[in-house]
């Protein structure tokens, strides 16, 4: 599978510039899928006329709740947007941008950032910014440690920019405090929002809650690294940037209990589906860490062939994750998901074909530029359900360390690895759907 699979073409008129005035007012595409795998009938034989893929409704998120059922459970990711850009200039009077990436888990006044300047950047260079004196440590991987004054969120926090994404050409202003951060915010240290939280509000809350349907969150903090681009044509020689994550038991709980009284786990975001699929690998890893800081495994690679059924540890899930999930993965924990659209050639478009079939979302794309739907971080959203069967099963998913800063995973890894991972999970029954 080639990154060109995922590519579209869109016209740069439909990515959104702004928010919309109201939370809830953006339009949302519902694909209902065909049975079958990918769009095609479970009994379609080769060379069968093959069905549509999928079918497309045209809706708005105040629609939301009449895709949702009593005892259904809602997945969030409650992590909190840091003011993550900070402008500096060298001692010769250079330019220097700071971008969070995040800050340094047991020096809570060194952060690991990227760095932009006209010139390059050398270790120990002292760059002045706003809140004072910032001084660049050396480089870690493609990343840099940078030691600041005191607490490097709180620097940011107060001295810093709303971190807007690299296709929203301008500068940011004092409603993007407020619209680039969802209403469940409460953990900080994501430098880019989790963005399908972001179509709610307090009124739809209300009237989601009225149905009887539950909600859980999760925290991943959103990396810079989730605008890298992909630049490896095979996919299988791609790392993704590591990603800090934490599961909660009482989230475990909540899945649990939703899936033995027969309701669904609904994904609020591709964030939510990387952290419920991480926690729920780590139950086939070695095991020896702790809740914090499990010892895992270097590379685990999960096919549709090869991964038992598992399920969520008892005691939650945190460490780092570098997940990436494509067609032929074997989701384990979310039945539908609420998402919106993503870069051709993403990392993000990739989870979603596996989430709900290549072929249907690739269709379902087209119909949104046709249908003028508004693009990425501040535009639309479509609601998906997990495709019966992934499509193309000898493709791979590659789950690196969960342990901060460890080494990213071996490209040459194989399918082969992920029998062992899968026998260590044996003893494990999922819960009934």
């Amino acid at each position: 599978m080639q990154r060109h699979d995922f590519a579209y073409d869109l016209p740069p008129d439909l990515i959104a510039q702004t928010p919309l005035a109201e939370r809830s007012a953006s339009r949302l595409l519902v694909l209902e899928p065909n049975s079958g795998r990918d769009g095609a009938p479970a009994s379609a034989e080769v060379g069968a006329q093959m069905p549509p893929p999928g079918t497309l409704r045209d809706c708005t998120m105040r629609d939301f709740p009449s895709l949702l059922r009593p005892g259904d459970l809602l997945v969030f990711n409650d992590t909190k947007v840091v003011a993550a850009r900070l402008i500096g200039t060298k001692p010769s009077g250079g330019r220097v941008e700071i971008f969070l990436e995040r800050v340094v888990a047991e020096v809570e006044n060194q952060a690991l950032v990227q760095l932009r300047a006209s010139k390059p950047i050398r270790d120990g260079l002292e760059v002045t910014t706003a809140g004072g004196i910032v001084r660049i440590l050396g480089r870690q991987d493609d990343l840099w440690r940078v030691e600041f004054p005191g607490s490097a969120l709180e620097f940011f926090e107060r001295w810093g920019d709303v971190p807007l994404p690299p296709y929203i050409h301008r500068a940011a202003d004092a409603n993007d405090r407020e619209r680039y951060q969802s209403i469940f915010a409460r953990e900080r240290g994501a430098v880019a929002a989790p963005t399908a939280s972001l179509h709610f509000d307090s009124q739809l809350v209300c009237d989601i809650e009225a149905m009887g349907v539950n909600r859980a969150f999760v925290t991943l903090h959103v990396g810079a690294g989730t605008f890298q681009p992909v630049r490896m044509d095979d996919l299988d020689t791609h790392v993704m940037h590591a990603e800090r994550v934490s599961v909660s038991a009482a989230t475990c709980r909540a899945i649990e209990k939703t899936r033995a009284a027969g309701g669904r786990v609904v994904a609020i975001g591709t964030t939510v589906i990387r952290a419920l699929e991480s926690a729920a690998l780590a139950a086939v890893l070695p095991t020896g860490g702790t809740a914090e800081r499990p010892a895992m495994a270097p590379t685990v690679v999960a096919t549709a062939a090869a991964i038992v059924p598992l399920r969520l540890p008892e005691e939650g899930w945190s460490g780092e994750t570098r997940l990436f999930i494509r067609p032929g993965f074997n989701f384990q924990v979310a039945d539908a998901l609420l998402t919106n659209f993503h870069l051709p050639e993403s990392t993000l478009l990739m989870l979603v074909c596996a989430f709900a079939g290549m072929r249907p979302v690739l269709a379902a794309y087209e119909h949104a530029v046709r249908a003028k739907y508004r693009f990425f971080s501040y535009g639309d959203a479509m609601f998906l359900t997990r495709a019966a069967a992934n499509a193309q099963p000898a493709a791979a998913a590659t789950q690196a360390p969960a342990v901060p800063n460890a080494a990213a995973p071996t490209p040459s890894a194989t399918p082969a690895t992920a029998p062992t991972a899968a026998a260590a999970a044996a003893p494990t029954k999922r819960p009934s759907s």
